[in-house]
């Protein structure tokens, strides 16, 4: 298995020569590399820093995501709307042979006064190995899993609150994402902080670089 970090919270999860891409959105700086040759996207919610119709245009393969964000390609992108797939929190499905899991049904609170938006994650189970990409939310997987993409800051967020996270998850191996707001200077005390609990735990943090590979 390969995972490659293509910008803020976009990752792409190669498997047995296939590709799947979650969350190509405005944040992703080279959306088409990192949706070229996919067999499938995943798209977690309906903001724009995890989908955008550019980055859904960039590549002809089929889309798979939930309702509320379907309804936003049929407002903003009707012409995607043939590729899209609909799921729905517990959905078990197969995206271009590897099966998914779907996670969760809310977006994490922002603000009381705003709207909860819907917000689904995605476990990918690539062989022996399993992926989960939560999305805008600290939802569980509630199975092990071997590799946890952790938001790890964000307006709706204390780091201390992705730290309980990442390790009431466990994932031996966790991979920062949705890490574009803040400075880099802010992201060397999140490394830090991450770091040293997760490591206390025996669990290993890692934050990469645009198109770097865990």
């Amino acid at each position: 298995m390969r995972i490659t970090k293509f910008g803020h919270s976009c990752v792409r999860v190669e498997h047995d020569g296939t590709a799947l891409v979650l969350d190509p959105g405005a944040f992703t700086p080279d959306v088409a590399a990192a949706v070229d040759g996919a067999a499938g996207v995943l798209v977690t919610h309906e903001h724009p820093d995890h989908w955008t119709p550019e980055a859904l245009r960039a590549t002809d393969a089929p889309i798979w995501t939930i309702a509320a964000v379907a309804a936003r390609i049929g407002e903003q992108a009707p012409d995607l709307l043939g590729r899209v797939t609909v799921v729905a929190p517990g959905d078990s499905v197969d995206v271009a042979g590897v099966p998914v899991r779907v996670v969760g049904e809310k977006h994490a609170v922002i603000h009381p006064e705003l709207p909860h938006f819907d917000n689904s994650g995605y476990v990918l189970t690539c062989g022996d190995e399993r992926v989960y990409h939560p999305g805008d939310a600290l939802t569980g997987p509630g199975e092990p899993v071997d590799v946890l993409l952790a938001p790890v800051c964000a307006p709706w967020m204390a780091i201390a609150e992705g730290i309980e996270f990442a390790r009431s998850v466990a994932a031996p191996r966790t991979l920062a994402i949705h890490d574009k707001v803040y400075s880099d200077l802010a992201l060397g005390i999140v490394d830090q902080h991450f770091g040293r609990f997760l490591g206390a735990d025996g669990l290993e943090f890692v934050r990469r670089p645009d198109g770097a590979d865990l």
